[in-house]
């Protein structure tokens, strides 16, 4: 199997995410990817597929992608049924930071309880 097809899960992610400035090249059995997230949530996304096929240290890729956007650690937009809370569990782990998403985006939400469907949400670093 060649080191392409080893994470050609990890190419195709990269695809879905809109990768730019992508460039794959295998040299000497070692896969070297790069491009530009749009943002660090994306990166980390990219780089747990990564680890997930090749172990916590691969030693078969070489992988340099950086972000456009390091303002902000995502943009969400907003799901049918989604909360702040349910949001805040995904991007951190914990439901309770609800408030740090809800104040960054006091410019479009008045209220935590109040979010509709397609709003594009800061999720902060």
């Amino acid at each position: 199997m060649s080191v392409k097809s080893k994470y050609q899960e990890v190419l195709n992610l990269g695809e879905k995410l809109n990768v730019k400035n992508g460039d794959v090249s295998e040299e000497g059995g070692i896969l070297k990817i790069k491009g530009e997230t749009k943002t660090q949530y994306e990166k980390n996304i990219l780089w747990d597929k990564i680890k997930e096929i090749g172990g916590e240290n691969p030693s078969d890729i070489k992988a340099n992608i950086t972000v456009a956007d390091e303002s902000v650690y995502h943009r969400h937009t907003v799901k049918s049924g989604e909360s702040l809370s349910k949001i805040a569990k995904k991007y951190y782990g914990d439901p309770m930071k609800y408030k740090k998403i809800f104040e960054a985006n006091t410019d479009i939400l008045k209220n935590p309880d109040v979010i509709h469907p397609d709003q594009v949400l800061v999720i902060p670093n």
